[in-house]
C-alpha cells in the first residue's frame, strides 16, 4: 500500500486532507485572475430557475466549485470508493452535495436521486468519464439522466497558465496559485425523452465533442497544448454511466 494510502485510512488524517485541499482551491482562484467565457449560457438557467446538467472531464475537477452560482444548489455524482470519499468531503466545503453511486454499487440509487434532485429545480454536475476512464470519453450514464429528467446538459472546463497535468489516467490538471485561469462553458445539449438507442448515441457522441470543444479552448486560451482523449475501448460507445 502506498503510504499516502496508508496514511488516509485515519479518519482525522482524511478530515484534515479535505479541508487542507479546499483551501488549496481557494488559495488558486482567490491569487489568480480568471476570466469566464460564454457565462451567459448557465446564467440564463439560473436566472430562470432552469435545471441542468454540469459536465466537465475528471481531470478538471479541481477548479469547477468556482465556475458555479453558490447560491443556486447543485449535487455532484461521487462514487462510493475511497478517492471518491474524499473529493466529496473537499467540494463539500463549497456547500456542493454529493449522490453516491456507481455502475457497480448504487448506480440505480444515485440516478434516481438525481433525477429527483433536478425535478426539484436543483442542479447535477457529472464527470462522464469518471472514476477510471477512459480519458475524455462519454459514457452514456449521463444521456440516462438528461432523457429521464428532461433537462439539458451544459458542458465546461478550466484552464490554467501555472499549474502541470498529472501523470494519472485523467491527466489531472493541477493549477497553480498566482497564475491566470479560464472557465468555458458550453452551448447545451438536449436529449429528447423519447430517444431510442440510436439518438441517444448520438446524444452521447454531443455531449463528448462539446466537453471536448470547451476543454481545448480552455487550454489554447491558456498558451497549453491540448490533451487528447484516450482511445475508446473498440466495440463500445464508452462503456457504462460512472460517476466522479
Amino acid at each position: 500500500m502506498r503510504p499516502l494510502k496508508r496514511v488516509l485510512r485515519s479518519e482525522a488524517v482524511r478530515r484534515l486532507f479535505c479541508w487542507l485541499a479546499a483551501h488549496y482551491i481557494r488559495l488558486v482562484h482567490l491569487s489568480g485572475r480568471w476570466k469566464v467565457v460564454n457565462g451567459e449560457v448557465p446564467k440564463r438557467y439560473w436566472d430562470e430557475g432552469k435545471p441542468f446538467i454540469l459536465a466537465f472531464w475528471h481531470g478538471r475537477l479541481l477548479m469547477m466549485p468556482y465556475c458555479w452560482d453558490h447560491r443556486r444548489t447543485i449535487h455532484m455524482l461521487i462514487s462510493q470508493h475511497r478517492d471518491g470519499q474524499l473529493i466529496a468531503r473537499t467540494v463539500g466545503h463549497f456547500g456542493i452535495r454529493t449522490a453516491a453511486g456507481s455502475s457497480t454499487r448504487g448506480g440505480a440509487q444515485a440516478l434516481r436521486a438525481m433525477v429527483k434532485a433536478l425535478a426539484n429545480g436543483d442542479y447535477v454536475g457529472v464527470t462522464p468519464d469518471g472514476p477510471r476512464g477512459p480519458r475524455m470519453r462519454a459514457s452514456d450514464g449521463i444521456v440516462s439522466v438528461a432523457r429521464l429528467a428532461g433537462v439539458p446538459v451544459i458542458p465546461a472546463a478550466f484552464g490554467a497558465t501555472r499549474g502541470r497535468f498529472l501523470d494519472t489516467w485523467d491527466r489531472f490538471l493541477l493549477a497553480w496559485p498566482f497564475g491566470r485561469g479560464v472557465v468555458v462553458w458550453g452551448e447545451p445539449i438536449a436529449v429528447d425523452r423519447d430517444a431510442g438507442v440510436d439518438a441517444a448515441e448520438a446524444a452521447r457522441r454531443r455531449i463528448e465533442d462539446g466537453l471536448n470543444a470547451v476543454t481545448s479552448e480552455a487550454d489554447r486560451l491558456c498558451g497549453r497544448a491540448p490533451v487528447e482523449p484516450e482511445p475508446a475501448p473498440a466495440g463500445t460507445p464508452a462503456s457504462e454511466g460512472r460517476p466522479t
